[in-house]
């Protein structure tokens, strides 16, 4: 009985495979919750970012105040970004154990999609890492330029210069960030056609 229940429990490698790519979903989900609030916080820290122009030095104190919102809103984004990259990383741990998987296909033609699944998501995971740096480097950049609102004698060409860094830092985030989500795109086609091929259902 033992030897018996022993062969009806050993999983194929396609289930194996299917479980860590369902697993790595399920390890996702933190990563895909943030996106909606980082979205509704960059809008709020615009906006204010808005105001602060249109009052002009004259209205110091409503200034600092909104620097000090904005501050927070800064650290609350900080704080989303820190789970979403904690997820992908857990993501990652269990996607590596896909490696040794796909070298157990009989059939060739699933270990080709495979393989692509695999390089197409290690590239992403890479693409995300440089995300997660440049996104980083933005959120330094604005809080130094609330400080900077907050300074009353602040040289114009200081800020300026603040707001040229930060334009170039926005730009590699958006750069990268395209990158990413294009990468997303193409492993999720490549995993329903690695689902397909194996027969497999997709959830």
């Amino acid at each position: 009985m033992l030897i018996l229940a022993g062969c009806i429990g050993k999983k194929t490698p396609v289930e194996k495979m299917y479980d860590v790519l369902e697993e790595v979903v399920s390890k996702e989900k933190v990563f895909e919750e943030q996106q909606e609030p980082l979205v509704t916080l960059e809008k709020k820290e615009k906006e204010i970012y808005d105001q602060i122009i249109e009052l002009g030095m004259k209205e110091y104190d409503q200034i600092v105040k909104l620097s000090d919102d904005a501050i927070i809103l800064t650290d609350q984004r900080k704080n989303h970004m820190e789970k979403e990259t904690k997820s992908l990383k857990e993501s990652e741990q269990v996607f590596k154990k896909a490696a040794a998987i796909k070298d157990e296909f009989d059939d060739p033609e699933l270990t080709k999609i495979a393989n692509e699944l695999s390089d197409i998501m290690m590239q992403r995971y890479q693409a995300h890492k440089e995300l997660y740096k440049e996104y980083s480097n933005a959120l330094t950049y604005d809080k130094e330029l609330y400080m900077m609102f907050k300074n009353k004698n602040l040289p114009l060409e200081d800020l300026e210069g603040q707001v040229k860094k930060l334009n170039e830092t926005y730009k590699k985030v958006f750069d990268t960030n395209e990158k990413f989500n294009k990468l997303t795109e193409q492993y999720n086609n490549k995993k329903l056609s690695f689902y397909k091929k194996a027969g497999l259902k997709s959830n």
